[in-house]
């Protein structure tokens, strides 16, 4: 075994021996000339990484698994979303990937997850192919100068997408997994190449951790104005949260997964995973940057062979193309990855029915019952199976797959930290508006960006609302820079009777899946639920 970079053998004491070159800690541009010495991918017009994700170009988070061990038994929130698996079963994958590994080689990212030093933990991430050492290179947060983690609080994510599983011998779902192992502080990932799951490891391996110590993890975007007020934006993939966040007027924290701590927020990356199909430098010109900037890996993307040119409107790979860069690429980021206490939280959603209101002011007791329902449409591509058409969902805390406590242990935290601090919560529809998915329009990004900005500002706090029917929630009568007739959605279908018909269809997948949280949700949060 051949060692390059800064570091040293520590992997034997995990099961690693016998591997072919080991690369530790490179620079991006090394592992430039890695990626395409190795043609895992080519470099595009302008600098960005272009690869292909293969098969899998989402999440599949039913091949997620957590052993299921003393440490963590009886904290787990077991079901369809925490699959437990075996000690025994891990141990015999495990030695099979490591067995796999014998003879390959390697790349050792050594990083830290969270912001805030305080709880802050070290990652290594260990990869077979040298353009996901670089993806989460970009993800997590850099040292300022390359370290070798010898704590024992360190994580280590070992990820081979050829590797595969075998189920009837590994208790899997699929040749895929993807198996966190807290009391060993292990992730193991294989059978994919969607790097994705790098990053979302993480997140799990933080929510886990986290709520003990008082933190509330959240899955959520984050930025700051120019006085200082602090906003976070919560919302499943495809809803806004990266898009809503990049606010050339305002300061961007982070763009999906932050803490909330007695001291403030703080992001848990040090890098963006944005969508990118069809983006514009009009509508998103922060992040259409990034797709032109050295450093950027672009996941998905079409590129020409001869110009070196792409093509962000080209979706024939999926509509889950991405661009993966770190925070630095965004001129107006927060470098420390910190900030005080939000003023405002906004919650997105995107309805498919075009039912629900492009703003609106919620209660606190209003903001835990959707925060629990966590309702939106998967947008295609985003995760395995998710077809062309949106496709209803209820995403527990808008992040269900990444959080292994109790939904209501994520709930009451949010309670308590909205009304400790007096936020102002805010519903935001990017979805559908004059009809259903097929027959109304999206609405607007201009007329979104407009009620945010009008809602941090404080322009909506002294506007009157009306009180909408079905779920209570109260519509401001008049936005800024918003034609007025849109922000009652019933006033922009063409069949009032057809729209009454189309809510209370909603109403009745609301309170279907939220009679599971019935037995333990406090009772102010059940009667905050639609009627």
């Amino acid at each position: 075994m051949t060692e390059f970079g800064v570091g040293g053998n520590q992997l034997e004491n995990i099961g690693l021996r016998n591997l072919g070159n080991v690369y530790w800690n490179l620079s991006t541009p090394a592992l430039y000339e890695e990626i395409v010495r190795r043609r895992e991918g080519g470099i595009a017009h302008l600098g960005p990484l272009v690869v292909h994700t293969g098969h899998h170009t989402g999440r599949s988070p039913k091949d997620k698994f957590i052993v299921k061990e003393p440490s963590c038994a009886d904290k787990i929130n077991w079901g369809s979303i925490n699959q437990p698996l075996d000690q025994e079963k891990f141990n015999l994958l495990f030695s099979r990937l490591t067995a796999f590994l014998q003879g390959r080689d390697i790349y050792v990212q050594d990083l830290f997850g969270g912001a805030d030093a305080a709880y802050q933990i070290p990652v290594r991430v260990i990869t077979e192919y040298a353009w996901h050492n670089l993806f989460a290179r970009d993800l997590l947060i850099q040292p300022k100068k390359p370290v070798r983690h010898n704590s024992p609080d360190t994580f280590t994510i070992i990820d081979a997408p050829r590797f595969h599983a075998v189920p009837e011998i590994d208790g899997t779902k699929s040749e895929v997994f993807i198996v966190v192992n807290f009391a060993k502080r292990i992730v193991i990932i294989g059978g994919t190449s969607y790097a994705g799951e790098i990053k979302k490891s993480v997140f799990t391996i933080l929510n886990y951790l986290l709520p003990p110590r008082g933190v509330f993890p959240m899955h959520c975007s984050a930025n700051i104005g120019k006085s200082g007020d602090v906003a976070l934006f919560f919302g499943l993939s495809g809803t806004g949260k990266t898009t809503l966040s990049a606010d050339p007027d305002r300061f961007l924290i982070g763009d999906d997964e932050h803490g909330w701590s007695a001291n403030g927020v703080f992001n848990f990356e040090g890098g963006c995973y944005a969508k990118v199909v069809r983006l514009s430098a009009e509508a998103e010109p922060e992040i259409y940057g990034t797709t032109r900037t050295f450093g950027t890996v672009l996941e998905n993307v079409i590129m020409n062979s001869n110009s070196r040119a792409i093509d962000l409107n080209d979706a024939s790979l999926t509509e889950n193309t991405r661009a993966a860069y770190p925070l630095t690429h965004i001129k107006n980021h927060v470098a420390s990855g910190t900030g005080g206490h939000p003023k405002n939280v906004i919650m997105l959603t995107c309805d498919a029915f075009g039912v629900m209101p492009p703003i609106a002011k919620l209660t606190t007791d209003q903001a835990r019952y959707h925060f629990l329902s966590g309702y939106t449409a998967k947008i295609a591509g985003t995760e395995k199976g998710v077809g062309k058409d949106p496709e209803v969902t209820f995403s527990t805390c808008f992040g269900a797959p990444f959080m292994p406590l109790h939904p209501t242990v994520y709930s009451k935290m949010l309670g308590e930290k909205l009304s400790k601090h007096g936020v102002q919560v805010w519903l935001i529809n990017t979805g559908w508006t004059g009809g259903p998915f097929g027959i109304g329009s999206r609405i607007k990004i201009s007329y979104t960006r407009a009620m945010v900005r009008a809602a941090l500002e404080g322009k909506l706090n002294e506007v009157p609302t009306v009180q909408e029917p079905f779920f209570s929630f109260h519509i401001p009568t008049m936005c800024p820079d918003v034609p007025s007739e849109i922000l009652n959605p019933k006033n922009t279908w063409k069949n009032s009777a057809e729209y009454d018909r189309t809510i209370k269809e909603l109403v009745s997948r609301f309170k279907k899946n939220f009679e599971q949280f019935e037995s333990y949700a406090a009772p102010e949060v059940i009667k905050a639920g639609p009627r």
